[in-house]
């Protein structure tokens, strides 16, 4: 699945000038209101970023992993915000219909995720079951053709957008083989949402926690129609997402370097401009030179992971995408860092958009499986093949 190539540059192109003129000059708004602006959702819509990873058999754009990271590395040079509105509907929301639904899941739900219609979120995360997704304890039991839902699931993106959740469930035993995965629409009865969370960073995001008391939800939505797949549907779903993330972090870095080289060419002191000093420029240096190689690790990731039916599962790959978002959100925190220190007192300051991107990029060394995980996922396929 993938994009021409004409196809693709048009794409890209519009997506840069939209990130440019769009959103960009939106960011102001954004930081204030802690609201993405509706025009700017629509005019998502419009360009089809909803069903960026859609097939187009189902109305969307049907984007290559390759591809895919390029769009979000251009996306990644504003704030997280914009892209959060459609980014679960393109990833973790969808990813899991899209590679183990049943025809008619996918047939039902696949269309309006890429029109926008339906915005679709993922809720693994639990209050007692982060790191150890295996160890959730939302539970799912079977009431003749329904299973009835409690439980509580947290730090849910979208989740107060949202219309339907991809939501993992134990309907067996412990450990990951009791894990399935469920299409849950936001309107079920017995489905609530917390309030909504006030985060360090990322205005203008939408987390919140989904409560379940005696949900009752067809048996037919379990994805695939087969219980006790979700944690691997889970964790497919989470290697291209974390590419993502990855790819995402490399855009991030590029904006604050670009904002650092600006105000270091711009900012004078002893009567010249402060990129000249060679501290500055070391540290400016060192931020290219990291981006780059981060970069150039998703750009190799994203084709081997092209390389690989969609459904299945490739330990390598997996190890190969934890690279990826380990180098690639680490390195975004030490370049937001330095740009920090390239502003001086003025990176400390909030109308510098770097003092925004230094709270913003705390969070992708968290999300979608710490710096930690990603560290055991590398070590333990080592070990496997050594």
């Amino acid at each position: 699945m993938a994009l021409d190539a004409e196809s693709f540059d048009l794409l890209l192109s519009t997506v840069q000038r939209f990130v440019r003129e769009r959103l960009m000059p939106a960011e102001n708004h954004l930081e204030e209101h802690d609201e993405v602006p509706a025009d700017l959702i629509e005019d998502m819509k419009e360009m089809g970023l909803f069903g960026l990873t859609i097939p187009e058999a189902y109305g969307g754009i049907g984007l290559s992993v390759s591809q895919e990271v390029q769009v979000n590395y251009e996306l990644g040079q504003t704030a997280p915000a914009f892209r959060s509105v459609f980014g679960t509907n393109i990833g973790i929301g969808s990813q899991g219909i899209l590679m183990d639904g049943t025809p008619e899941q996918k047939a039902r739900y696949l269309p309006r995720v890429a029109s926008g219609e339906l915005v679709m979120s993922f809720a693994l995360t639990e209050p007692d079951a982060g790191t150890d997704a295996a160890a959730l304890k939302t539970r799912a039991e079977r009431e003749g053709d329904h299973y009835v839902l409690n439980g509580t699931k947290r730090f849910i993106t979208n989740a107060p957008r949202a219309g339907a959740f991809t939501l993992m469930a134990r309907t067996g035993g412990p450990g990951a083989g009791g894990v399935s995965a469920f299409i849950v629409p936001a309107d079920t009865p017995g489905l609530t949402l917390g309030k909504t969370d006030k985060k360090m960073g990322q205005r203008g995001t939408k987390t919140c926690d989904v409560i379940l008391e005696n949900a009752r939800v067809p048996a037919a939505n379990i994805i695939g129609g087969e219980p006790g797949q979700g944690f691997k549907t889970a964790m497919k779903v989470l290697d291209r997402g974390r590419l993502n993330i990855s790819a995402v972090a490399c855009g991030m870095a590029a904006r604050v370097l670009a904002e650092s080289a600006r105000y270091a060419h711009d900012r004078k002191q002893f009567g010249k401009p402060i990129g000249e000093f060679q501290l500055v420029a070391a540290m400016l240096a060192d931020s290219q030179a990291e981006l780059l190689a981060g970069w150039s690790l998703v750009q190799a990731v994203a084709q081997r992971f092209d390389g690989k039916p969609a459904e299945v599962s490739d330990p390598d790959i997996s190890m190969r995408v934890s690279c990826a978002k380990l180098f690639a959100t680490e390195m975004l925190g030490r370049v937001a860092d330095r740009g920090v220190q390239v502003h001086g007192g003025a990176g400390y300051i909030n109308e510098y958009p770097v003092e925004r991107f230094y709270r913003d990029a705390r969070l992708l060394r968290l999300y979608e499986g710490t710096s930690q995980v990603q560290q055991l996922i590398i070590g333990r396929e080592l070990l496997r093949t050594a």
